[in-house]
């Protein structure tokens, strides 16, 4: 089945908010938590959501592998496309009733992330892009913000600890104390509020594949860069930082303590 990029988003939107509403039927609900082996959580509403995508995308695209965050991949490794999931990203926020939890669908082309959709079920708010289409935000056009400065700029990030573990406590000290207002609503909801023009800097000292594939093109698309701690625009280095593009040389040399 051969389909352009625009047919695939429409798809890849329907099935965000289809996965969104079975997360929703178990949230703020009394679930059972269990433990991966990383010691991070995952629910029923994870496993239903990832089952209903899985099976979803391989009817409608037989050809085309699948990367989820709990069931790994299926399909051939030398596919052209691959899907990439993450069926609740920020879990921890989920299971304690926090709305700022999101379905992620990012799709890519012999490697590359040409498509991404963020849906937040709780809050009834969807961003999508895909190469060349532009980015939307509940069908709206939107772009990221025009702030030039960090001093002017919102930052925010999943976690406001822990970045000694790798190795960017010096550098998140910087960037915390130049901007003009820290917030921790992290997980993909802060790349949300990057991409349509609500925040400036999104910080993640540790990333997945499945986290990071559908925040590319959609940063991408609304003007912005989603890149490594180094800059590097990539979903494959394990860390991430998106940006509306114009504050990221002042953020990249705090980071690399250039400028203090």
């Amino acid at each position: 089945m051969s389909e352009s990029l625009e047919q695939m988003l429409a798809f890849a939107r329907r099935l965000a908010y289809e996965a969104g509403q079975i997360t929703l039927r178990y949230f703020q609900q009394e679930v059972t938590i269990e433990r991966k082996a990383d010691a991070s959580p995952v629910t029923i509403a994870d496993r239903e959501a990832e089952r209903y995508l899985r099976t979803a995308i391989t009817a409608a695209y037989p050809d085309h592998a699948v990367l989820g965050e709990e069931d790994g991949l299926t399909g051939s490794e030398q596919a052209t496309y691959r899907w990439v999931l993450d069926p609740i990203d920020g879990t921890k926020s989920f299971v304690r009733g926090v709305p700022l939890y999101g379905v992620l669908i990012g799709l890519l082309r012999a490697g590359e992330p040409v498509l991404g959709v963020i849906h937040i079920p709780a809050l009834a708010e969807t961003v999508a892009a895909a190469q060349g289409l532009g980015c939307d935000w509940n069908g709206r056009p939107c772009r990221v913000s025009h702030v030039t400065t960090l001093r002017e700029s919102l930052v925010v990030g999943t976690t406001a600890h822990d970045y000694e573990r790798y190795g960017k406590a010096a550098a998140f000290r910087r960037i915390i104390e130049r901007a003009g207002l820290f917030r921790t609503w992290g997980d993909c909801y802060g790349y949300v509020l990057v991409a349509t023009g609500r925040a400036e800097v999104a910080l993640d000292p540790a990333m997945n594949v499945w986290d990071a594939a559908a925040l590319f093109p959609i940063l991408s698309e609304a003007g912005g860069t989603y890149t490594d701690w180094q800059g590097v625009p990539t979903i494959y280095n394990e860390e991430g930082i998106g940006s509306n593009r114009h504050v990221l040389p002042e953020l990249l040399a705090l980071i690399s303590g250039e400028e203090a």
